[in-house]
């Protein structure tokens, strides 16, 4: 791979737990999740839009329809990230996204009748085997097993729900790049994101804690502008990772900032079990690129 995809691919895998931890110190000073998804997309757009107004309106019907629809998968997946990384432990939530090759597996079992290999199933192992590591430690004579106990948590199922429109996302964005450059579908991703945000807070009428919340907005400038910065590094290296890779290789690679995660846990939030969560995204990362690989 040349030079620049591999600086993108250390730019993504770092930025994006970086985000995550913006996002959960954010949540924790009582923004809510579309709040705080409106601000970065806010911040992306007025960078974007001088770049934008210099040049014509793209006339690709198939780009609008799959930038749309990106923007709106984006804004739900984000939102659910949100919530999630606010009820539960980063390191804990952070390392659930292995389980989205799993997630991409199920729709082609249904529906085109793909059974996985046994690569695949020894995959699927290790990210199930991996996550046991995550929650409690393991209570002798307990009801469920410790793998099964992690879903208990609500931050879990919440980061699980988001694999959903997240991957569709990822499909979309793919399409995209196939017809726009990665500038372009960032450019119009982040505005449109923000168009997305204003009518989600619009119907669930929350555009009301923007003005309920004017101190914790105005206290929260700083950590706000880095959520800017690390959401916007990680969507250009997504895309322009995406523009050269196959979509599962570059996802597979993606999984790393799932460990970066757990270490950012531990040493922003002094989470608990540093060495059995690390170890447990270890083993999940490896599941999930034989998964991807498999394939």
């Amino acid at each position: 791979m040349p030079p620049f995809l591999w600086l993108a691919l250390v730019v993504r895998v770092l930025a994006n737990p970086c985000s995550n931890a913006l996002q959960k110190l954010l949540a924790g000073r009582g923004l809510s999740p579309l709040v705080i998804i409106g601000a970065a997309h806010l911040g992306l757009s007025l960078v974007v839009l001088p770049g934008l107004l210099s040049h014509p309106l793209p006339r690709n019907s198939e780009l609008w329809l799959n930038l749309g629809i990106s923007a709106v998968l984006a804004t739900l997946a984000n939102v659910l990230i949100v919530y999630a990384v606010h009820r539960s432990d980063l390191s804990l939530v952070g390392p659930i996204n292995a389980y989205k090759p799993i997630v991409s597996l199920v729709p082609s079992l249904v529906l085109l009748g793909e059974v996985p290999s046994l690569t695949g199933l020894a995959g699927i192992g290790l990210v199930v085997a991996g996550s046991g590591l995550l929650g409690q430690r393991p209570v002798p004579g307990a009801a469920r097993p410790s793998w099964a106990q992690l879903f208990l948590h609500q931050g879990v199922q919440l980061r699980l729900a988001a694999l959903i429109p997240s991957a569709f996302e990822a499909v979309f964005l793919k399409r995209a790049l196939a017809v726009a450059t990665p500038s372009t579908v960032f450019a119009w991703w982040a505005v449109l994101g923000w168009v997305a945000v204003l009518v989600a807070l619009t119907v669930t009428r929350r555009w009301r804690e923007v003005v309920h919340h004017p101190t914790e907005l105005r206290t929260s400038l700083g950590t706000l502008l880095a959520l800017v910065v690390t959401t916007g590094l990680m969507q250009l290296c997504t895309l322009i990772t995406l523009a050269t890779l196959p979509v599962g290789y570059a996802l597979a690679l993606f999984q790393t900032s799932s460990v970066v995660t757990v270490f950012l846990g531990r040493a922003l939030f002094r989470e608990p079990q540093f060495a059995r969560r690390l170890l447990g995204a270890l083993i999940m990362t490896a599941g999930a690129a034989i998964i991807v690989v498999a394939r």
